[in-house]
Protein backbone atom coordinates (compact mmCIF):
# COMPACT_ATOMS: atom_id res chain seq x y z
CA UNK A 1 0.00 0.00 0.00
CA UNK A 2 1.73 3.23 -1.16
CA UNK A 3 0.44 7.31 -0.62
CA UNK A 4 1.20 9.58 -3.63
CA UNK A 5 2.37 13.12 -3.41
CA UNK A 6 3.35 13.76 -6.91
CA UNK A 7 3.76 16.82 -8.42
CA UNK A 8 3.02 15.90 -11.49
CA UNK A 9 -0.72 14.97 -10.14
CA UNK A 10 -1.23 17.54 -7.39
CA UNK A 11 -4.06 14.91 -6.16
CA UNK A 12 -3.83 12.63 -3.09
CA UNK A 13 -3.61 9.30 -4.56
CA UNK A 14 -3.67 6.11 -2.43
CA UNK A 15 -2.81 2.69 -3.81
CA UNK A 16 -3.83 -0.73 -2.77
CA UNK A 17 -3.98 -4.46 -3.64
CA UNK A 18 -7.10 -6.14 -2.70
CA UNK A 19 -8.18 -9.98 -3.73
CA UNK A 20 -5.85 -9.72 -6.85
CA UNK A 21 -7.33 -6.24 -8.08
CA UNK A 22 -4.65 -3.46 -7.86
CA UNK A 23 -6.74 -0.24 -6.80
CA UNK A 24 -5.44 3.55 -7.16
CA UNK A 25 -7.56 6.17 -4.76
CA UNK A 26 -7.46 9.20 -6.47
CA UNK A 27 -8.83 12.28 -4.24
CA UNK A 28 -10.80 14.89 -6.02
CA UNK A 29 -12.96 18.15 -5.38
CA UNK A 30 -16.01 18.27 -7.26
CA UNK A 31 -15.47 21.23 -8.64
CA UNK A 32 -12.29 21.67 -9.30
CA UNK A 33 -10.66 22.13 -12.71
CA UNK A 34 -7.58 21.00 -11.37
CA UNK A 35 -9.02 17.59 -10.31
CA UNK A 36 -11.16 17.06 -13.78
CA UNK A 37 -7.46 17.64 -16.02
CA UNK A 38 -5.93 14.92 -13.38
CA UNK A 39 -8.50 12.55 -13.95
CA UNK A 40 -8.68 13.07 -17.91
CA UNK A 41 -4.56 12.53 -17.67
CA UNK A 42 -4.68 9.59 -15.87
CA UNK A 43 -7.01 7.69 -17.22
CA UNK A 44 -5.47 8.57 -20.91
CA UNK A 45 -2.25 7.43 -19.62
CA UNK A 46 -3.46 3.54 -20.70
CA UNK A 47 -2.34 2.71 -16.80
CA UNK A 48 -5.87 1.10 -16.01
CA UNK A 49 -8.03 -1.45 -17.15
CA UNK A 50 -11.15 -0.05 -15.55
CA UNK A 51 -12.65 3.40 -13.96
CA UNK A 52 -14.60 3.52 -10.89
CA UNK A 53 -16.35 6.63 -9.54
CA UNK A 54 -18.48 8.31 -7.02
CA UNK A 55 -21.79 8.28 -8.51
CA UNK A 56 -24.97 6.39 -8.14
CA UNK A 57 -27.08 5.87 -10.95
CA UNK A 58 -29.70 8.86 -10.54
CA UNK A 59 -26.31 11.12 -10.30
CA UNK A 60 -25.04 9.65 -13.27
CA UNK A 61 -27.98 10.09 -15.34
CA UNK A 62 -28.42 13.69 -14.25
CA UNK A 63 -24.36 14.86 -14.89
CA UNK A 64 -24.56 12.71 -18.62
CA UNK A 65 -27.73 14.34 -19.79
CA UNK A 66 -30.99 15.96 -18.37
CA UNK A 67 -33.59 13.14 -18.55
CA UNK A 68 -34.11 12.90 -14.76
CA UNK A 69 -35.28 16.65 -14.86
CA UNK A 70 -37.02 16.28 -18.14
CA UNK A 71 -38.80 13.11 -17.05
CA UNK A 72 -40.20 14.47 -13.79
CA UNK A 73 -44.04 13.80 -13.43
CA UNK A 74 -45.07 16.24 -10.52
CA UNK A 75 -48.47 14.84 -10.19
CA UNK A 76 -46.43 11.70 -9.57
CA UNK A 77 -44.50 13.28 -7.08
CA UNK A 78 -46.80 15.03 -5.28
CA UNK A 79 -49.21 11.96 -4.55
CA UNK A 80 -46.38 9.44 -3.79
CA UNK A 81 -45.02 12.28 -0.75
CA UNK A 82 -41.60 12.79 -2.62
CA UNK A 83 -41.78 16.51 -3.15
CA UNK A 84 -39.28 17.04 -0.05
CA UNK A 85 -37.07 14.59 -1.35
CA UNK A 86 -36.96 16.44 -4.88
CA UNK A 87 -36.68 19.60 -3.34
CA UNK A 88 -33.14 18.51 -1.28
CA UNK A 89 -31.93 16.75 -4.03
CA UNK A 90 -31.80 20.71 -6.33
CA UNK A 91 -31.10 22.11 -3.49
CA UNK A 92 -27.77 19.88 -3.43
CA UNK A 93 -27.67 20.33 -6.80
CA UNK A 94 -27.80 24.11 -6.67
CA UNK A 95 -25.17 24.15 -4.27
CA UNK A 96 -22.55 22.15 -6.28
CA UNK A 97 -23.52 24.46 -9.39
CA UNK A 98 -23.75 27.42 -7.94
CA UNK A 99 -19.68 27.12 -6.88
CA UNK A 100 -18.99 25.79 -10.56
CA UNK A 101 -20.81 28.67 -12.40
CA UNK A 102 -18.05 30.90 -10.42
CA UNK A 103 -15.00 29.06 -11.95
CA UNK A 104 -16.85 28.28 -15.34
CA UNK A 105 -16.69 24.66 -15.03
CA UNK A 106 -19.25 22.17 -14.95
CA UNK A 107 -19.95 20.63 -11.31
CA UNK A 108 -18.92 16.91 -11.26
CA UNK A 109 -16.60 18.17 -13.90
CA UNK A 110 -14.05 15.21 -12.82
CA UNK A 111 -16.41 12.84 -12.82
CA UNK A 112 -17.75 13.83 -16.19
CA UNK A 113 -14.13 13.47 -17.29
CA UNK A 114 -13.73 10.40 -15.64
CA UNK A 115 -17.32 9.38 -17.76
CA UNK A 116 -15.83 10.24 -20.72
CA UNK A 117 -12.41 9.53 -20.54
CA UNK A 118 -13.02 6.04 -19.64
CA UNK A 119 -15.94 5.67 -23.03
CA UNK A 120 -12.94 6.96 -25.46
CA UNK A 121 -10.48 4.49 -23.92
CA UNK A 122 -13.42 1.94 -23.89
CA UNK A 123 -12.79 0.77 -20.28
CA UNK A 124 -15.57 -0.15 -17.99
CA UNK A 125 -17.41 2.60 -15.96
CA UNK A 126 -18.27 1.18 -12.36
CA UNK A 127 -20.80 2.90 -10.42
CA UNK A 128 -20.38 2.55 -7.05
CA UNK A 129 -21.87 5.31 -5.10
CA UNK A 130 -25.33 4.86 -2.91
CA UNK A 131 -28.21 6.28 -4.12
CA UNK A 132 -28.08 9.77 -3.25
CA UNK A 133 -32.04 9.35 -2.08
CA UNK A 134 -30.81 6.06 0.67
CA UNK A 135 -28.11 8.31 2.04
CA UNK A 136 -30.37 11.19 2.54
CA UNK A 137 -33.25 9.37 4.25
CA UNK A 138 -30.83 7.52 6.58
CA UNK A 139 -29.02 10.89 8.01
CA UNK A 140 -32.92 11.93 8.04
CA UNK A 141 -33.20 9.16 9.99
CA UNK A 142 -30.45 9.02 12.08
CA UNK A 143 -31.59 11.93 14.48
CA UNK A 144 -34.20 13.48 16.17
CA UNK A 145 -36.90 15.66 14.81
CA UNK A 146 -35.36 19.01 16.08
CA UNK A 147 -32.18 18.22 14.32
CA UNK A 148 -34.10 17.64 11.22
CA UNK A 149 -35.75 21.15 11.18
CA UNK A 150 -31.81 22.41 11.79
CA UNK A 151 -30.40 20.16 8.76
CA UNK A 152 -32.99 21.56 6.70
CA UNK A 153 -32.59 24.76 7.54
CA UNK A 154 -29.26 24.45 6.81
CA UNK A 155 -29.60 23.06 2.98
CA UNK A 156 -32.29 25.87 1.97
CA UNK A 157 -29.49 28.34 3.40
CA UNK A 158 -26.20 26.51 1.01
CA UNK A 159 -28.63 26.97 -1.91
CA UNK A 160 -29.45 29.98 -1.84
CA UNK A 161 -26.92 32.17 -0.44
CA UNK A 162 -24.95 34.49 -2.67
CA UNK A 163 -21.62 34.15 -0.94
CA UNK A 164 -18.44 34.45 -3.27
CA UNK A 165 -16.40 31.12 -2.65
CA UNK A 166 -12.38 31.51 -3.03
CA UNK A 167 -10.93 29.33 -5.28
CA UNK A 168 -8.27 28.13 -2.49
CA UNK A 169 -11.32 27.37 -0.68
CA UNK A 170 -12.54 25.31 -3.31
CA UNK A 171 -9.43 23.19 -3.14
CA UNK A 172 -9.65 22.54 0.35
CA UNK A 173 -12.52 20.51 -0.49
CA UNK A 174 -10.39 18.10 -1.41
CA UNK A 175 -9.73 17.16 2.59
CA UNK A 176 -13.56 16.92 2.54
CA UNK A 177 -16.65 15.56 0.71
CA UNK A 178 -19.53 17.76 -0.90
CA UNK A 179 -22.60 16.42 0.99
CA UNK A 180 -20.12 16.99 4.28
CA UNK A 181 -19.19 20.31 3.24
CA UNK A 182 -23.18 21.39 2.75
CA UNK A 183 -23.84 19.60 6.53
CA UNK A 184 -20.20 20.68 7.89
CA UNK A 185 -21.79 22.22 10.92
CA UNK A 186 -24.05 19.09 11.96
CA UNK A 187 -21.70 16.12 10.76
CA UNK A 188 -18.81 17.53 13.16
CA UNK A 189 -21.25 18.17 15.94
CA UNK A 190 -23.52 15.02 15.41
CA UNK A 191 -21.83 11.49 14.88
CA UNK A 192 -24.70 10.08 13.87
CA UNK A 193 -24.93 12.25 10.32
CA UNK A 194 -21.14 11.64 9.72
CA UNK A 195 -22.02 8.18 10.28
CA UNK A 196 -24.81 8.73 7.67
CA UNK A 197 -22.97 10.95 5.12
CA UNK A 198 -19.58 9.85 5.35
CA UNK A 199 -18.58 6.38 7.07
CA UNK A 200 -21.34 4.56 5.72
CA UNK A 201 -20.58 5.40 1.89
CA UNK A 202 -17.35 4.81 2.43
CA UNK A 203 -18.45 0.93 3.79
CA UNK A 204 -20.84 1.13 0.72
CA UNK A 205 -18.11 2.12 -1.86
CA UNK A 206 -15.57 -0.33 -0.69
CA UNK A 207 -18.03 -2.98 -0.44
CA UNK A 208 -19.07 -2.13 -4.54
CA UNK A 209 -15.80 -2.40 -5.75
CA UNK A 210 -14.97 -6.08 -4.39
CA UNK A 211 -18.40 -6.57 -6.47
CA UNK A 212 -17.54 -5.22 -9.20
CA UNK A 213 -13.95 -6.86 -9.97
CA UNK A 214 -13.04 -10.44 -10.53
CA UNK A 215 -10.28 -11.44 -8.11
CA UNK A 216 -8.56 -13.64 -11.42
CA UNK A 217 -8.88 -10.82 -13.82
CA UNK A 218 -5.70 -9.40 -12.38
CA UNK A 219 -7.57 -5.82 -12.75
CA UNK A 220 -5.88 -2.28 -12.08
CA UNK A 221 -8.95 -0.11 -11.21
CA UNK A 222 -8.99 3.39 -11.12
CA UNK A 223 -11.28 5.21 -8.25
CA UNK A 224 -12.24 8.45 -8.86
CA UNK A 225 -13.87 9.76 -5.57
CA UNK A 226 -14.22 13.31 -3.43
CA UNK A 227 -11.14 12.92 -1.07
CA UNK A 228 -12.79 13.18 2.18
CA UNK A 229 -13.57 9.57 1.56
CA UNK A 230 -9.59 8.83 0.97
CA UNK A 231 -9.28 6.90 4.20
CA UNK A 232 -12.16 5.41 5.05
CA UNK A 233 -12.51 3.43 1.66
CA UNK A 234 -8.84 2.76 2.05
CA UNK A 235 -9.72 1.15 5.14
CA UNK A 236 -12.42 -0.60 4.47
CA UNK A 237 -11.14 -1.35 0.90
CA UNK A 238 -7.95 -3.29 3.19
CA UNK A 239 -9.93 -4.73 6.00
CA UNK A 240 -13.38 -5.40 5.61
CA UNK A 241 -14.43 -9.36 5.59
CA UNK A 242 -18.28 -9.13 5.24
CA UNK A 243 -19.42 -10.58 2.06
CA UNK A 244 -19.96 -7.35 0.17
CA UNK A 245 -23.64 -8.32 -1.46
CA UNK A 246 -24.70 -8.77 2.86
CA UNK A 247 -22.64 -4.82 3.43
CA UNK A 248 -24.54 -3.60 0.79
CA UNK A 249 -27.77 -4.83 1.34
CA UNK A 250 -27.77 -3.48 5.18
CA UNK A 251 -26.26 -0.16 4.10
CA UNK A 252 -29.30 0.19 1.75
CA UNK A 253 -31.54 -0.72 4.10
CA UNK A 254 -34.00 2.72 5.31
CA UNK A 255 -34.49 2.66 9.29
CA UNK A 256 -38.18 2.51 10.06
CA UNK A 257 -39.52 5.83 11.14
CA UNK A 258 -40.49 5.82 15.13
CA UNK A 259 -44.44 4.87 15.12
CA UNK A 260 -45.48 7.84 17.74
CA UNK A 261 -45.12 10.88 15.28
CA UNK A 262 -48.05 8.91 13.36
CA UNK A 263 -50.08 9.01 15.99
CA UNK A 264 -49.89 13.23 16.14
CA UNK A 265 -52.15 13.90 13.68
CA UNK A 266 -54.65 11.03 14.55
CA UNK A 267 -54.76 13.05 17.97
CA UNK A 268 -55.62 16.00 16.69
CA UNK A 269 -58.13 15.16 14.95
CA UNK A 270 -59.80 13.73 17.62
CA UNK A 271 -59.24 16.11 19.73
CA UNK A 272 -60.27 18.93 17.63
CA UNK A 273 -63.75 17.11 16.62
CA UNK A 274 -64.05 16.71 20.55
CA UNK A 275 -63.76 20.12 20.66
CA UNK A 276 -66.46 20.88 18.17
CA UNK A 277 -69.23 18.51 20.15
CA UNK A 278 -68.31 20.07 23.43
CA UNK A 279 -69.18 23.54 21.76
CA UNK A 280 -72.30 22.03 19.89
CA UNK A 281 -73.34 20.22 23.44
CA UNK A 282 -72.95 23.30 25.15
CA UNK A 283 -75.01 25.90 22.49
CA UNK A 284 -75.42 25.68 18.97
CA UNK A 285 -73.96 28.99 18.38
CA UNK A 286 -70.92 28.26 20.33
CA UNK A 287 -70.05 24.96 18.27
CA UNK A 288 -70.27 27.27 14.77
CA UNK A 289 -67.98 30.02 16.22
CA UNK A 290 -65.59 27.04 16.90
CA UNK A 291 -65.73 25.81 13.90
CA UNK A 292 -65.72 29.38 11.73
CA UNK A 293 -62.13 29.98 14.54
CA UNK A 294 -60.91 26.58 12.57
CA UNK A 295 -61.51 27.10 9.16
CA UNK A 296 -60.49 30.80 8.74
CA UNK A 297 -57.27 30.09 11.20
CA UNK A 298 -56.36 27.51 9.51
CA UNK A 299 -57.59 28.27 5.96
CA UNK A 300 -56.69 31.52 5.77
CA UNK A 301 -52.68 30.66 7.00
CA UNK A 302 -52.58 27.68 4.15
CA UNK A 303 -53.78 30.11 1.78
CA UNK A 304 -51.14 33.01 2.88
CA UNK A 305 -48.60 29.91 1.92
CA UNK A 306 -49.53 29.32 -1.36
CA UNK A 307 -49.21 33.00 -1.91
CA UNK A 308 -45.94 33.50 -0.71
CA UNK A 309 -45.51 30.40 -2.85
CA UNK A 310 -46.44 32.92 -5.73
CA UNK A 311 -49.31 30.37 -6.60
CA UNK A 312 -52.61 31.07 -8.52
CA UNK A 313 -55.26 32.71 -7.17
CA UNK A 314 -57.20 29.59 -7.91
CA UNK A 315 -54.82 27.44 -5.60
CA UNK A 316 -54.37 29.73 -3.08
CA UNK A 317 -58.34 29.92 -2.88
CA UNK A 318 -57.94 25.77 -2.73
CA UNK A 319 -55.72 26.23 0.08
CA UNK A 320 -58.46 28.15 2.48
CA UNK A 321 -60.96 25.79 1.14
CA UNK A 322 -58.79 22.28 1.53
CA UNK A 323 -56.98 22.79 4.94
CA UNK A 324 -59.70 22.83 7.28
CA UNK A 325 -60.47 19.59 5.99
CA UNK A 326 -57.38 18.13 5.69
CA UNK A 327 -56.04 18.89 9.01
CA UNK A 328 -58.64 16.66 10.09
CA UNK A 329 -57.87 13.61 7.67
CA UNK A 330 -54.15 12.51 8.56
CA UNK A 331 -53.92 10.67 5.26
CA UNK A 332 -54.09 13.69 2.86
CA UNK A 333 -52.24 17.00 3.65
CA UNK A 334 -53.15 20.59 2.21
CA UNK A 335 -50.32 20.93 0.38
CA UNK A 336 -50.90 17.86 -1.90
CA UNK A 337 -54.37 19.77 -2.64
CA UNK A 338 -52.68 23.07 -3.53
CA UNK A 339 -49.42 21.52 -5.47
CA UNK A 340 -52.07 19.29 -7.68
CA UNK A 341 -54.17 22.29 -8.38
CA UNK A 342 -51.35 24.45 -8.88
CA UNK A 343 -49.33 21.97 -11.36
CA UNK A 344 -52.93 21.10 -13.08
CA UNK A 345 -53.80 25.51 -13.65
CA UNK A 346 -49.92 26.08 -14.51
CA UNK A 347 -48.30 23.23 -16.40
CA UNK A 348 -44.59 23.06 -16.49
CA UNK A 349 -43.41 22.88 -19.79
CA UNK A 350 -40.48 21.27 -21.14
CA UNK A 351 -38.46 24.06 -21.19
CA UNK A 352 -39.15 24.75 -17.48
CA UNK A 353 -37.95 21.21 -16.67
CA UNK A 354 -34.74 21.73 -19.07
CA UNK A 355 -34.14 24.91 -16.74
CA UNK A 356 -34.35 23.38 -13.54
CA UNK A 357 -30.53 23.14 -13.03
CA UNK A 358 -29.86 26.71 -13.61
CA UNK A 359 -33.05 27.85 -11.82
CA UNK A 360 -32.57 26.75 -8.70
CA UNK A 361 -29.18 28.04 -8.33
CA UNK A 362 -31.35 31.54 -6.85
CA UNK A 363 -34.09 32.12 -4.78
CA UNK A 364 -35.93 33.92 -7.40
CA UNK A 365 -35.32 31.46 -10.00
CA UNK A 366 -37.43 28.86 -7.36
CA UNK A 367 -40.20 30.97 -7.58
CA UNK A 368 -39.98 31.76 -11.30
CA UNK A 369 -39.48 28.32 -12.63
CA UNK A 370 -43.45 26.78 -12.53
CA UNK A 371 -41.85 23.14 -11.80
CA UNK A 372 -40.14 24.30 -8.65
CA UNK A 373 -43.05 26.97 -7.67
CA UNK A 374 -44.90 23.62 -7.53
CA UNK A 375 -42.90 22.36 -4.83
CA UNK A 376 -42.91 25.55 -3.27
CA UNK A 377 -46.78 25.62 -2.79
CA UNK A 378 -46.78 22.51 -1.83
CA UNK A 379 -44.30 23.08 0.78
CA UNK A 380 -45.71 26.16 2.18
CA UNK A 381 -49.07 25.23 2.57
CA UNK A 382 -48.60 22.68 4.78
CA UNK A 383 -46.72 25.29 6.76
CA UNK A 384 -49.11 27.19 7.11
CA UNK A 385 -51.60 24.49 7.60
CA UNK A 386 -49.69 22.83 10.42
CA UNK A 387 -49.04 26.24 11.93
CA UNK A 388 -52.92 26.93 11.31
CA UNK A 389 -53.89 23.77 13.36
CA UNK A 390 -52.06 24.77 16.34
CA UNK A 391 -53.25 28.01 16.69
CA UNK A 392 -56.84 27.42 15.49
CA UNK A 393 -56.70 24.41 18.20
CA UNK A 394 -55.34 26.55 21.42
CA UNK A 395 -58.29 29.42 20.26
CA UNK A 396 -60.82 26.63 20.21
CA UNK A 397 -60.12 25.18 23.67
CA UNK A 398 -59.21 28.99 25.09
CA UNK A 399 -63.40 29.18 24.39
CA UNK A 400 -64.48 26.28 25.51
CA UNK A 401 -62.39 26.91 29.02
Amino acid sequence: MTETADNQINEPVVELDRDGVHYTLLGTAHVSRRSAETVRGMIESGKFDAVAVELCHNRFQALTGDDQWRSMNLFKILRERKAGMVMASLALGAYQRRIAEQFGIEPGAEMRAAIDASNHADLPLQLIDRDLATTLKRVYRSVPWWRRLMLLTGLAASGFTSEEIAEEDIEKLKQGDLLEATFNEFAEQTPEIYRSLIAERDEFMAARLRMENDPEASQRVLVVIGAGHMKGLQRHLAEDQTEPQQATTKLNKIPPPAWWPKLIPWLIMVLILSGFAIGFYRSPELGWRLVATWVIINGTLAALGAAIARGHPLTILSGFLAAPLTSLNPTIAAGMVTGLVEAALRKPTMSDLENLRSDVTRLKGWFRNPATRVLLVFFLSNVGSAIGTWVAGFRIFERLS
